[in-house]
């Protein structure tokens, strides 16, 4: 897709998605007030926006919705000094539609063998919000991650003195733990000990699919939250081999069983600080995932808060999401509230089947589907 085709899409809506229009216009007034929800603008904790081409694709996607969000840093090569997260910055930046006003917040990946004045210096300069560990082989793009967490002690003395949240890909990797065990056994023998050795230090549970990590979270001090995505509140992991082998169903974490959803949708809706929104928005091209070794991750922004909506809306806690999507977040890191607000509407919403790709089609977390919500602008 050429860069300049999509920016006009982005400002009419990308592929017949609800566009950055104002409400005024785009608001069906018929509508009653239980049918329309008006909530602080939210924003991402955790999201893939990838690089080049694909980065020109995704990025308004994201930016017509959230204000803000957490840019994770699993580039080739990996974004682990401050020029390149603020380069990675500036091409981000240069991609948005012109209406939008979506600020990206920069992470440092972390390897063995990081600087830590390195995160300082980031940090102290504005550029890095968080830095992010990978095990190494976790996810996509982890071959350069941590591969025992006492090498970045360093790092993390220094992160807890300057109140630099740390955010953990919460799985073990050894091949004798089975995958459905990684991040109960990632909480043992892992972030017990992480907890005990850096009380001070901020660290956010990325993406939690367990019951375990949800009442571990719950339980534990100030310092720990944890980000929830959509997909791993709307389906359980007998959504990936319904009728075959479902790729766009395929996600790392992989989605767990019912009773863990379940724990899932209770921390979600608790009305806990410690709980807040984080897409985990992960893109690949369809030929990507549709294959014999297919790429994890799920393609959430095009639906992300109509998704929220619709889980929120059938635990009858509405009046919770805006804490978990729009406030929870922010306030855990330190950082202000947003001003504007967004709208929500409880309308038949016909999700597209596929979106248009530099690489081939993209296929979107719910697509082809009908949302109960959709997303109607920012006010």
């Amino acid at each position: 897709m050429k860069w300049g085709l999509f920016k006009f899409a982005a400002e009419r809506g990308p592929d017949g998605i609800s566009a950055m229009a104002t409400p005024e216009t785009d608001l069906d007034q018929s509508l009653s007030s239980a049918d329309r929800l008006v909530i602080r603008r939210p924003d991402d904790w955790h999201l893939h926006l990838r690089d080049g081409a694909m980065l020109a694709t995704v990025v308004n996607y994201t930016a017509r919705q959230f204000a803000r969000a957490i840019i994770m840093p699993n580039l080739v090569p990996p974004v682990t000094t401050a020029d390149a997260a603020l380069a990675y910055r500036n091409r981000i930046m240069a991609v948005l539609s012109e209406k939008s006003d979506f600020t990206p917040l920069m992470t440092c990946y972390l390897t063995d063998d990081i600087a830590p004045s390195e995160i300082k210096r980031g940090h102290d300069a504005g550029i890095f919000t968080a830095a992010k560990l990978y095990p190494a082989h976790a996810t996509t793009n982890s071959s350069h991650g941590v591969t025992d967490i006492r090498n970045i002690y360093p790092a993390l003395e220094v992160m807890q003195k300057l109140g630099m949240p740390l955010l953990l890909h919460g799985e073990v990797t050894h091949k004798e733990v089975d995958i459905f065990d990684r991040e109960a056994v990632f909480i043992n023998k892992v972030l017990k000990v992480l907890l005990n050795d850096f009380p001070e230090l901020k660290v956010v549970f990325e993406h939690i699919t367990t019951k375990e990590a949800a009442q571990f979270v719950a339980e534990a001090g100030p310092n720990l939250a944890a980000t929830i995505t959509p997909h791993h509140l709307s389906f359980n992991r007998n959504a990936m081999f319904e009728g075959g082998i479902r790729p766009h169903y395929y996600c790392l974490p992989v989605a767990k069983r019912e009773e863990h959803r379940l724990a899932l949708r209770r921390a979600a809706i608790s009305g806990s600080g410690k709980f807040f929104l984080g897409t985990d928005s992960a893109p690949h091209a369809a030929k990507d995932k549709e294959t014999a070794c297919g790429c994890a991750g799920l393609f959430n922004a095009p639906y992300a808060m109509e998704a929220y909506a619709e889980v929120f809306d059938e635990e009858s806690a509405l009046d919770k999401l805006e804490g978990f999507a729009s406030e929870f977040g922010p306030k855990f890191y330190g950082l202000p509230l947003n001003e504007g607000k967004i709208v929500l509407e409880r309308v038949e919403n016909a999700a597209v089947k596929t979106c248009e790709g530099p690489t081939g089609h993209l296929v979107p977390f719910r697509a082809g589907e009908t949302l109960p919500w959709r997303f109607a602008g920012i006010k």
